[in-house]
């Protein structure tokens, strides 16, 4: 029997690895031609071209990185996989040193440093570790608040109800943002729903009441969308970075996805901040397909081979298992 634990995590990390190569593109029409000249190879582990990026809306951040590996946001997912591997459990204070030590000057971490994470740089940076505040991160509600949550759901052993105070207190290290909090604890029920055995509409359905006032009503109408159409939610949302846009077109895909290799497909399509609607989006999806097929592995064989950490996060997924 597959561990839908590690089946969720790996879903998450190869999913941002997958987009990397066209992160950013506001441009759905250039994202058609671009997979339009490639076919039949797809979109997926392109290595990062500014090339791609000429003639369109978009941001070319990546151009130091290969093919193959992650974002920010799947850094945050390994680093917090490996965290809860190496302690057993969350430890806030050890967790806030490892961040600083991934991300600060000199870390092993090279490339784009978004807003939130910027911001709880430069706050733990001059502190010792005793000195660390709880909630160190930026009053932001961008998509860093959902990168660290598939492994501490995947190893939670307690109930919901506790695992939520958790989800709050990781979420602030890095956006200190009721809505991203509300964005996370919501997205954090939907997928611990999945693992204890709900089906997509009943795990996103109820994981509804955690949401909010601002993000409920937004992912009620992506739910009630009629058809799969994930360029067309995201043309409704926003692309952006954003959790009041991201999560949305999250929930939308999730719910109509047929399996994990579309859903990772459709979300990078639709553009934008792929990479960031990835890590919950892949964890939801790779989970709810293990579960429909207990036999067949739902992530793609040639995906993980071409995930260059894979090796370290199934270590550490073994761990957790």
């Amino acid at each position: 029997m597959k561990s839908l634990n590690s089946e969720a995590v790996l879903g998450a990390l190869i999913a941002d690895s997958a987009a990397l190569g066209l992160h950013w593109i506001y441009d759905s029409a250039r994202i058609a031609e671009i997979e339009a000249a490639r076919d039949p190879r797809g979109l997926v582990f392109l290595q990062p071209e500014e090339a791609n990026y000429a003639g369109g809306k978009g941001y070319f951040a990546h151009g130091g990185k290969m093919s193959g590996e992650s974002s920010s946001y799947g850094e945050v997912c390994l680093l917090m996989l490996q965290h809860l591997a190496k302690h057993g459990r969350f430890n806030r204070v050890e967790y806030q040193s490892e961040y600083r030590a991934c991300f600060g000057p000199g870390g092993k971490y090279v490339g784009y440093i978004d807003s939130p994470t910027r911001f709880t740089l430069r706050t733990l940076l001059p502190l010792e570790p005793a000195e660390f505040p709880a909630a160190s991160g930026a009053d932001d509600d961008q998509h860093p608040s959902l990168s660290a949550i598939p492994p501490l759901v995947a190893a939670h052993t307690g109930t919901l109800d506790e695992l939520m105070p958790q989800i709050d207190e990781v979420v602030r290290i890095t956006n200190n943002n009721e809505t991203a909090v509300a964005a996370a604890q919501c997205s954090a029920a939907a997928l611990f729903n999945l693992l204890h055995g709900m089906s997509m509409p009943q795990a996103l359905a109820d994981a509804l009441p955690l949401a909010g006032s601002v993000l409920r009503p937004l992912l009620e109408e992506a739910l009630s969308m009629p058809r799969p159409d994930g360029i067309g939610a995201t043309e409704r949302f926003g692309p952006a970075c954003h959790v009041t846009e991201g999560l949305p077109v999250i929930f939308h895909i999730a719910q109509t996805a047929s399996d994990y290799r579309s859903a990772v497909e459709t979300n990078i399509r639709a553009g934008g901040d792929s990479c960031g609607r990835s890590i919950m989006l892949g964890a939801l999806v790779a989970t709810h397909a293990a579960r429909q097929n207990t036999y067949e592995f739902p992530i793609p064989f040639q995906w993980l081979a071409r995930y260059r950490k894979f090796a370290e996060a199934a270590d550490a997924c073994a761990v957790i298992q």
